[in-house]
């Protein structure tokens, strides 16, 4: 499977990590998948940019929405990505006889996604955003932030041409000059 893998897309797949090769695969450039990570595509697409990076121990799913990654995603060790949901409207019904809903993840370019982050369907993130670690990200969220929490919120806004390390807006706190 890695052979397979770099020679199809120049990616990078653990010997130790359980990726589903498939025609709903696809794999940008550069891109690598650690070891214990599992990479499942039997209801629906998941497709990465170039320069991704899944650490160990990761578990994407996708449903018939799909899940999209940009370009230089790095995703932290345990993170959870999942593109399905049960319905569950009908109190006296099982939640497997009641169906599946999958709206799809949308994952914008240089992302950072924390350890131990999950990330469930229908959930948009814009480009430039750093989620922090164990972090539930159930919703929407624009370009240039960071979030963080349980379910995760804004806690500040990344600009254009901020210093490494930091960031402006509710939460970022005094900031020293160096």
């Amino acid at each position: 499977m890695s052979l397979v893998a770099f020679l199809r897309w120049r990616a990078r797949i653990s010997t130790r990590a359980e990726v589903e090769l498939s025609s709903k695969l696809r794999l940008g450039p550069r891109t690598t998948v650690s070891s214990f990570t599992k990479i499942k595509t039997t209801e629906g697409c998941v497709h990465t940019g170039r320069d991704c990076g899944f650490a160990n121990g990761c578990f994407i799913a996708a449903g018939a929405g799909g899940i999209e990654l940009g370009d230089d995603v790095l995703v932290g060790p345990n993170v959870v990505i999942i593109a399905i949901n049960y319905r569950y409207a009908e109190v006296r019904v099982p939640f497997e006889q009641q169906g599946r809903t999958s709206l799809g993840i949308r994952i914008g370019s240089n992302v950072w996604i924390g350890a131990n982050t999950t990330i469930v369907d229908g959930a948009v993130i814009g480009d430039n955003t750093i989620i922090v670690a164990n972090s539930l990200v159930n919703r929407r969220f624009p370009p240039n932030v960071i979030i963080q929490g349980n379910p995760a919120k804004i806690i500040m806004r990344r600009e254009a041409g901020e210093q490494s390390g930091r960031a402006t807006g509710a939460g970022a706190g005094p900031q020293d000059d160096e």
